[in-house]
């Protein structure tokens, strides 16, 4: 598995602007990191813009900022960049109210 510390941000439902919330530390399970890199090589051959993979919250040891409590979801968001290399970053959605909430993005490939 895959540890990692990312920035965060929360968007509360009718805001027109992010906050910062902090620092997500979370596990990315083999089997997730897998889904990832297929999710990555669609993208590549299809050109879609993005693809969205459930995350294993199971797996995932999901440590939040204080003040985002719960997620009533969480996926992982894929997407490449400008090099067709692909990227990804959490998202999902706060139980208590259904604000947005988000990591900074990571390269598949740094999860080697």
């Amino acid at each position: 598995m895959n540890t990692l510390t990312i920035e965060g941000w929360c968007k509360a439902r009718g805001a027109s602007r992010s906050t910062p919330a902090g620092s997500f530390h979370f596990r990315v399970s083999e089997p997730d990191h897998l889904r990832l890199e297929q999710a990555e090589e669609r993208l590549q051959k299809t050109h879609e813009p993005e693809a969205l993979v459930d995350a294993d919250m199971s797996r995932m040891e999901l440590d939040m900022p204080q003040g985002c409590g719960p997620l009533s979801d969480c996926q992982w968001r894929v997407y490449l960049n400008e090099n067709q290399r692909g990227q990804f970053h959490l998202v999902g959605h706060r139980a208590s109210d259904g604000g947005l909430v988000y990591t900074n993005a990571v390269m598949i490939d740094q999860l080697g």
